[in-house]
């Protein structure tokens, strides 16, 4: 869903990371996963907010339908019948590592 967004998709890895090895030990490392995940998600929607309203304040029609198109996109991220509906595969590796984590 973010393919076209590589740096977004780094930053979800930031606070996977930040999750997985800040040293303290998780109750509940898929919860504190799923909420770090929802976090940096509602900031991606945000900035998605703050650059539509900026494209809306300088009148460039381009930019205004970049700006909607790409808080869409962070909206459906977001959604748990979007982007949040499929963590499967996050599941099946906190399984795996269970030990690790």
């Amino acid at each position: 869903m973010l393919k076209d967004h590589p740096d977004h998709i780094e930053r979800l890895q930031e606070v996977l990371n930040q999750v997985a090895y800040d040293g303290r030990v998780l109750l509940m490392p898929f919860d504190q996963a799923i909420w770090a995940l929802e976090g940096r998600l509602e900031t991606f929607i945000h900035e998605a907010k703050a650059d539509l309203e900026a494209a809306q304040v300088d009148e460039d029609a381009q930019a205004i339908e970049l700006a909607r198109a790409k808080e869409d996109l962070m909206f459906r991220a977001r959604s748990s019948n979007g982007g949040m509906k499929g963590l499967h595969d996050l599941w099946n590796y906190f399984k795996e590592n269970e030990d690790a984590l």
